[in-house]
């Protein structure tokens, strides 16, 4: 019994050190910028490249189709569009 000893203090101290976490968040709320008059107005998803050319007019940039399927990426002054093929994905307000 008593040769154990040590090793059951031992185990028992171990589990009284106090241990913490940092918590890191990804996703900050507050730069979730509302596609309404309070936000940015941008092509939502589901809207056609013609529709979002005809609405918002030609992009600053555009990048060519890349992986498959095929995303392409256009990039105006206030939000970049994402495509897969030609059918909006997702719109991304860069901060």
């Amino acid at each position: 019994m008593f040769k154990y000893t040590p090793l059951i203090i031992g185990l028992l101290l171990s589990s009284a050190i106090p241990v913490h976490a940092e918590v890191i968040s990804i996703a900050d709320p507050r730069y979730d910028v509302p596609n309404d008059a309070s936000g940015v107005i941008r092509p939502k998803r589901g809207m056609s490249m013609d529709a979002v050319l005809k609405h918002y007019g030609e992009p600053a940039s555009k990048t060519a189709a890349v992986g498959e399927p095929p995303i392409t990426r256009w990039t105006y002054p206030n939000f970049i569009v994402f495509f897969e093929h030609h059918i909006v994905l997702h719109t991304v307000v860069p901060h």
